[in-house]
């Protein structure tokens, strides 16, 4: 029974996570009670006592604790700790953790989490929603754009200076428009739907680049002359970083400046010679203003001591002497500026350097920070974009096309893809949403920001691929009417830059997040690098006992929570419906944590090189992330009962990848008695992955196929007005005319099945039904008028073969003509 009583002690105070003296005062009670009430055994309690004074003084008092074991610890754990350059300590480093350490913790605060404020446009940023957003759309002739001028029209450039569609982060004492992250995105979004090219044309002064470092790092001149500037459209900006040698690896960038002294506006200064070699720069044929990242220099100790000063950003005029700009690439036909900088021997004073000379080395550590909040939102809004039209034209075309007198949507294939891009579509927008959120209550979200960019452009493109499956021919033709290709086109795109997805996911997601938003993990690290020998003990100590304690909790937990199926898991009051979903979510949030730090303790530094491994790790840490901001996406959204089909969908999808991802963990895990232990400590019942209900897939199709509130909150934003030239527009008036004819097509096709009307059109038959009475004209009209616009729909551009030339083409095939002609003369 003591013995009993002992074991269920201990698994009690390790799943409360119990302290150290919280332990200590428990043990003693334990034994104070069993020498009550077993006084026979004198002897063996002398023993316990004995060895309960030893143990509890050694861990109870810290200096014995450190000299002890936590310096021996030390002592293995720096020559086994992964070596961190100067780049990944700076990566590591930038922006804030907040939620996302909460899902490293294993025990999430569900109460933090419903504290963060729900992201909601203000009046300004609703009235130029609704304004000159609305007003850009109805603007934009996407086919105009990029098949006849591969650009914008001067008017649509003016449009976007003249109403500050550029200076949305830039705050309203600079003449900026001073916008919330959330509204950022959703004017982003509406753009993206209705052309990739001015998307991204609005995207690239909002996000990473001039502006963004201006703001956090300029001087208070930089910040007075180049801010109201950029917010007027007066400059437009570009931000040079990658080149042919550095991707992925821009810590490695080659451009150097040196510092030298040079003639600049006829004196001499003291500045620095750059040359240069970069591509893929958005805004670059046109940009007035450059940032540019390079490596400084100071081979003759101009400045100090030091000559490898490190990365360094500075802002380049364009007609700065040495600057070749303006060719440009063509990334997969979407026009939208961009293209390669080159730089030689160009000189600029220091004064040119974002922030001044005390920035000199801290470029690096810059862009780091700026793109925990750029990455979440720009390319974010262009997934949600693609995940916007494909539910609206999707759902819609599937109730408008019929095959087998049915509408397509019906038969169970289309069902399949249609539940996809609704699912997905939600779980963008969720992900999306609190990202945005964080962002605007202060927070630099660098990992949740990674998650957000890797998952909801990878979401866009699976939904991009399932509604060009779903539109046949009608997706593939291009021309005025072709509302998908090319956002369809685009989608590498957004999945390439800003950190490709396999980067992120494979190095940056579980890399920078488990020693980011694990509770000891950097701790520890720092602890260990401190050059203050004494302190690094003393924190190192409180670090690795406070992750052991980690570790023996988890192990408790996963296990109890593995075999109740995660019932006894916590979830917040009130969660309902949900709470299945919570439980599930803390379950799975114990067995990242323990999962974590067996991988980290069984594989040490290499598992930076396990990259299979680490990108499952990835993939369950985005899941929890994602599957978290699902239920707080539903609270935001006034809890619609409604919307559970969309939630419960997204959830089985969350679950379903989790497992899958364990499986494949546990089955390739390098040490195999290790795995097959952690697989019997998380999944005791065995793991049983399983994808989302058809049933759900089902209701999920239906209401794409409406316009039930439900589909007009998933896909809020897109642009349906000027139906006359907007595609959008003509399939909401037609989808909303089939669903007004509904019943009445119904009873049209039963007198064509019963054989009462035997015309060989559409047309023909109605116009038999009138004559026969078996329809007024005011209903004939009504079905004539639907069946106008659903062949309006469903009909596909096509052309003269010149129209298909570009402008280059024509005039070569006209002059190859005119020789033609003129030597069959001659002969």
């Amino acid at each position: 029974m003591w013995w009993l009583i002992g074991i269920a002690a201990v698994l009690i105070l390790f799943y409360k996570r119990a302290s150290i003296t919280v332990w200590t005062v428990s043990i003693f009670a334990l034994l104070l009670l069993y020498s009550i009430l077993s006084p026979s055994y004198a002897i063996t309690m002398t023993l316990n006592w004995v060895v309960f004074a030893v143990v509890a003084s050694v861990l109870n008092i810290r200096f014995i604790r450190r000299q002890l074991i936590s310096q021996h610890i030390l002592r293995l754990y720096r020559k086994v700790m992964p070596r961190i350059s100067k780049t990944e300590q700076e990566a590591i480093d930038a922006g804030t953790v907040s939620w996302t350490r909460e899902l490293f913790s294993g025990n999430p605060n569900w109460q933090y989490l419903h504290n963060i404020k729900a992201p909601k446009l203000s009046d300004e940023e609703r009235a130029f929603f609704d304004g000159p957003t609305a007003k850009l759309c109805s603007m934009l002739d996407d086919w105009d754009i990029t098949h006849k001028r591969l650009d914008m029209p001067p008017k649509v450039w003016k449009f976007l200076k003249d109403e500050g569609f550029f200076s949305f982060i830039i705050p309203k004492q600079y003449g900026g428009k001073e916008f919330s992250a959330y509204a950022n995105s959703e004017i982003l979004t509406r753009i993206y739907a209705c052309s990739v090219t001015a998307g991204s044309t609005v995207a690239v002064p909002n996000s990473l680049g001039p502006a963004e470092l201006l703001l956090n790092y300029g001087t208070t001149e930089q910040k007075d002359y180049y801010l109201p500037r950029l917010a007027k459209g007066e400059e437009v900006p570009c931000f040079a970083l990658t080149g042919p040698v550095a991707g992925s690896d821009a810590g490695a960038i080659p451009d150097n400046g040196v510092v030298c002294k040079g003639q600049f506006n006829g004196e001499e200064v003291l500045g620095m010679r750059l040359n240069f070699n970069k591509r893929y720069i958005t805004l670059a044929p046109i940009a007035t203003i450059i940032g540019l990242a390079f490596k400084l220099f100071d081979p003759d100790h101009l400045l100090g001591d030091k000559v490898d000063l490190g990365i360094t950003c500075a802002l380049i005029p364009r007609e700065t002497a040495g600057m070749e700009i303006g060719n440009r690439h063509f990334p997969l036909n979407i026009p939208f500026q961009n293209g390669p900088i080159h730089g030689k021997d160009v000189f600029v004073p220091l004064d040119y350097i974002i922030g001044g000379r005390k920035m000199m080395g801290q470029g690096w550590r810059m862009l780091m920070e700026c793109l925990a909040k750029g990455r979440a939102i720009s390319l974010p809004a262009s997934g949600l974009s693609s995940a916007r039209i494909s539910a609206f034209s999707s759902g819609a075309y599937s109730r408008i096309r019929e095959q087998f007198n049915t509408p397509i949507g019906y038969f169970e294939g289309i069902e399949e893809p249609l539940a996809r891009i609704a699912g997905y579509g939600y779980m963008i927008d969720a992900h999306r949403s609190l990202s945005a959120a964080l962002i605007d209550s202060g927070e630099k979200p660098a990992v949740a920001a990674a998650i957000t960019k890797a998952c909801a452009t990878e979401y866009g493109r699976k939904v991009a691929n399932d509604a060009m499956d779903i539109h046949g021919g009608k997706g593939i033709c291009m021309g005025p009417n072709n509302y998908l290709a090319r956002g369809y086109q685009g989608v590498p795109i957004s999945i390439t830059v800003e950190g490709a997805n396999i980067l992120t996911r494979c190095l940056m997601i579980f890399g920078q997040g488990v020693i980011r938003c694990h509770p000891y993990v950097l701790d520890a690290l720092e602890a260990a690098n401190n050059q203050d020998k004494k302190q690094g003990s003393k924190d190192f100590d409180k670090a690795i006992f406070g992750h052991i304690g980690l570790v023996l909790s988890n192990i408790v937990r996963a296990f109890t929570f593995g075999i109740s199926c995660g019932y006894i898991a916590g979830a917040p009051r009130g969660a309902g419906k949900l709470r299945k979903y919570y439980r599930e979510l803390t379950r799975y949030s114990t067995a990242l944590s323990l999962t974590s730090d067996v991988a980290l303790a069984t594989m040490g530094a290499s598992l930076k090189r396990k990259e299979k491994i680490s990108g499952r790790l990835a993939d369950i840490f985005s899941m929890l992330y994602i599957g978290t901001s699902i239920l707080k996406h539903y609270q935001d959204q006034g809890s619609h009962q409604e919307d559970l089909i969309l939630v419960d969908w997204a959830m089985q999808e969350v679950l379903y990848t989790i497992k899958k991802q364990y499986r494949g963990l546990f089955s390739n895990f390098p040490n195999k008695v290790v795995s097959t232990v952690l697989r019997c400590i998380i999944f005791p019942l065995g793991i049983h992955p399983m994808e989302p209900k058809d049933n759900l897939g089902t209701k999920l199709a239906r209401m794409l196929m409406s316009n039930s509130a439900t589909k007009q909150r998933l896909t809020h934003g897109v642009y349906t007005g000027s139906a006359a030239t907007n595609p959008f527009g003509k399939l909401a008036q037609c989808l909303q005319a089939v669903l007004d004819c509904e019943d009445l097509e119904k009873h049209f096709k039963k007198l064509i099945k019963k054989n009462k009307l035997h015309g060989l059109t559409f047309e023909e038959n109605v116009e038999l039904a009138v004559q026969k009475d078996l329809l007024s004209k005011d209903e004939a009209k009504k079905l004539l008028d639907m069946h106008a616009l659903r062949m309006e729909i469903i009909n596909v551009d096509d052309f003269e073969p010149d129209e298909l030339l570009g402008k280059k083409a024509k005039t070569a095939k006209k002059t190859a003509t005119t020789k033609s002609d003129s030597a069959e003369v001659l002969e």
